[in-house]
């Protein structure tokens, strides 16, 4: 934060920043993997389109890169989450903004490696493919934390929402692919969902294919995996209250293996 390190117990930000009173601002997620960064320009990208989107200033990006490196070496874990925050800085309590310049924090927290299968659930509540904020990256992460929360509670690690045409869309945190007919698939962004790094690349490697998915294809997909900057490529066993035949299937066990290999081979594809 302010161009220096700050131990996280005591770093400070305005009470009238309006991250924090409108949620106006824009993240990114990256893994760190013993003290080093994956796929961060693909993320300082992606920082970047998501201010454009919102009406924020450009983040320096050579800044922000200084600043990741700096975290990581003050601090550097086998396996890390790697959080890039912009916000609209200090502004009046409402809407508008103010004239002060946005702020920038990058924070590193430990991270544990995700097992390898999941279980999911569907929720009633829908991305709105024509929204504003649709495909930005943005702290307004509210209705992720509500869906999340009645994943918790039946037991799984993920929520899957649909859009508001009954389509399927992405997880809370997550992209989601299925396997039909053995055909690996995923939602198009124009569904709603988040052009995820992990998506894109698991897609470029795997050659999967963007179709749009009727919600009920989670009831007769022969595979389905979530995919993340955490959680790589992680296979789901239940989705709802199906069980899966086989998992990871073949389709997924290959997607699996091909981004590991990938991913350890070049850490900034």
């Amino acid at each position: 934060m302010d161009g220096r390190l700050h131990d996280p117990g005591t770093a400070r930000v305005s009470v009238l920043d309006h991250g924090l009173t409108v949620g106006d601002g824009v993240f990114e997620t990256v893994k760190a993997v013993h003290g080093r960064p994956f796929a961060l320009t693909r993320h300082l990208d992606r920082l970047a389109a998501s201010a454009r989107g919102l009406g924020l200033p450009a983040p320096d990006i050579d800044e922000v890169r200084r600043a990741c490196a700096a975290v990581l070496d003050a601090h550097p874990v086998p396996l890390g989450r790697l959080r890039v925050t912009f916000t609209g800085g200090v502004s009046p309590l409402g809407s508008d903004r103010g004239d002060a310049p946005p702020t920038l924090v990058v924070a590193l927290g430990a991270a544990s490696p995700r097992p390898d299968t999941t279980a999911v659930v569907t929720v009633p509540w829908t991305r709105n493919e024509r929204g504003a904020l649709v495909g930005l990256k943005t702290t307004s992460y509210a209705e992720n934390v509500v869906a999340l929360a009645r994943a918790r509670e039946q037991g799984a690690s993920e929520a899957l929402l649909s859009n508001t045409s009954g389509r399927l869309c992405e997880g809370t945190g997550s992209n989601v692919f299925v396997v039909l007919d053995g055909r690996l698939c995923t939602p198009p962004v124009a569904s709603g969902c988040l052009a995820g790094i992990t998506r894109a690349l698991v897609a470029e490697w795997t050659g999967a294919v963007e179709t749009e998915l009727p919600m009920d294809v989670l009831d007769r997909a022969e595979e389905v995996f979530l995919t993340s900057s955490l959680r790589d490529v992680q296979a789901v066993h239940r989705v709802d209250s199906r069980e899966l035949p086989e998992v990871p299937g073949p389709v997924t066990a290959k997607a699996m293996r091909v981004f590991a290999e990938r991913a350890a081979s070049d850490l900034d594809p």
